[in-house]
């Protein structure tokens, strides 16, 4: 007679239905801003500096979009790992709660990634458009931030729509 043993490992709460919630957010929050960086911000970052990331000269539109839509996956699952970690969790499962961590995520990732990495990654390859170090031009960076926001809003709402008891 065969006995199945299954072993259990303690994630602290991360389920594969917020997991999923964290990856489609952040695909649909990623459309969004693609949508943004696309057709309102003027310089052509989806098809020139995303590529650029990568070692891929533009123009290479759908590269980068595709790169973009990794990245937004990405950074989705990596929301749902800050939130599930600490003392965000029970304010990341409420809409209300959601919204103001979605606002805030979007502030941390402007930050972080379009004022301090985007321009030592692009600059470290040689890419001629890679912006200053530290990215605080105006307007761009205010525009960055506001698709920044509108990305991780939908990955928050997301989550807690999922996460909720």
């Amino acid at each position: 007679m065969a006995t199945e043993t299954r072993t259990t490992t303690d994630l602290g709460g991360v389920t594969i239905e917020t997991v999923a919630a964290g990856a489609v957010g952040g695909f649909l929050g990623s459309i969004l801003f693609g949508l943004l960086m696309q057709f309102v911000i003027p310089a052509p970052i989806l098809e020139m500096a995303i590529p650029a990331m990568y070692g891929i000269e533009g123009p290479a539109l759908a590269t980068g979009w595709a790169i973009h839509q990794f990245h937004g996956v990405a950074l989705g699952l990596a929301y749902v790992a800050i939130v599930q970690a600490g003392p965000l969790r029970e304010p990341a499962r409420r809409v209300g709660g959601a919204v103001a961590l979605g606002v805030g995520y979007g502030v941390v990732t402007t930050a972080v990634l379009a004022v301090l990495v985007m321009p030592v990654w692009l600059s470290t390859l040689g890419f001629p458009g890679a912006p200053p170090f530290p990215n605080l031009a105006i307007p761009g960076t205010l525009m960055s931030l506001l698709g920044h926001i509108v990305y991780a809003v939908p990955v928050a709402v997301a989550y807690a729509l999922v996460a909720r008891e």
